[in-house]
């Protein structure tokens, strides 16, 4: 477990039997018809995590303004919500747990959760082709999923978006990086694949959330 620059980046793991119960579920991951459709497949749900159970809010427009996300800011994307079956599972409680643990956050928070598959479809596919960013939330949780047929996809963690990384790493099946996202900013290597005539992804869960101060979607 790692620790440093203050707590603002915490790395940890998933259990094998959540990893297991949740990898499944990415190969029915619909493509969108946004910019990114093509190649980062993708379910968003928004949930309350009370008592240690998921409570869906049926809510799965997500939209963040051009500030921040230049790439495609200021655009109301609507999602398929993460399946019932994964959003149930013991496996999607022990990662909700983990983030609510990890950053104090109180019973009854509010999580977004995107489940995305990144198809490595060019000889260079973007992983986060907005490049060095922030998200606009208090806290994040990056969750590698599974990596097959890829190289590439490290994530890149900055202090300040003119700088080199201080730190980079893949995110190996069931390592979750958590960062505080008001003070860091990140960034992701594009993935190729290995072998060319096999099918290769990067499947990845993240979680975001507001301090109670915040309103979700403000």
């Amino acid at each position: 477990m790692l620790h440093t620059h203050e707590n603002t980046l915490h790395i940890t793991q998933l259990s094998a039997r959540a990893l297991q119960q949740l990898s499944p579920s990415f190969a029915s991951l619909p493509h969108t018809d946004h910019a990114d459709g093509q190649y980062r497949l993708r379910r968003y749900s928004v949930i309350e995590f009370r008592q240690g159970k998921v409570i869906e809010q049926h809510q799965h427009d997500f939209v963040q303004s051009d500030a921040i996300n230049h790439f495609q800011g200021d655009i109301v994307r609507h999602f398929e919500p993460i399946l019932d079956s994964t959003l149930q599972s013991d496996g999607m409680r022990e990662m909700c747990q983990l983030f609510v643990d990890a950053n104090e956050l109180p019973d009854g928070q509010k999580i977004e959760i995107h489940q995305i598959r990144i198809a490595a479809i060019y000889d260079e596919t973007q992983v986060a082709p907005e490049g060095v960013h922030q998200d606009g939330f208090d806290y994040i949780a990056l969750i590698g999923i599974d990596r097959k047929n890829i190289v590439g996809g490290e994530i890149m963690l900055y202090e300040d978006n003119h700088e080199a990384p201080f730190y980079r790493k893949v995110l190996n099946n069931g390592e979750v990086a958590m960062l505080d996202d008001s003070r860091l900013w990140h960034n992701a290597c594009p993935i190729r694949s290995i072998r060319h005539s096999q099918e290769g992804h990067m499947d990845v869960f993240v979680l975001t959330a507001k301090d109670a101060s915040h309103d979700l979607h403000s």
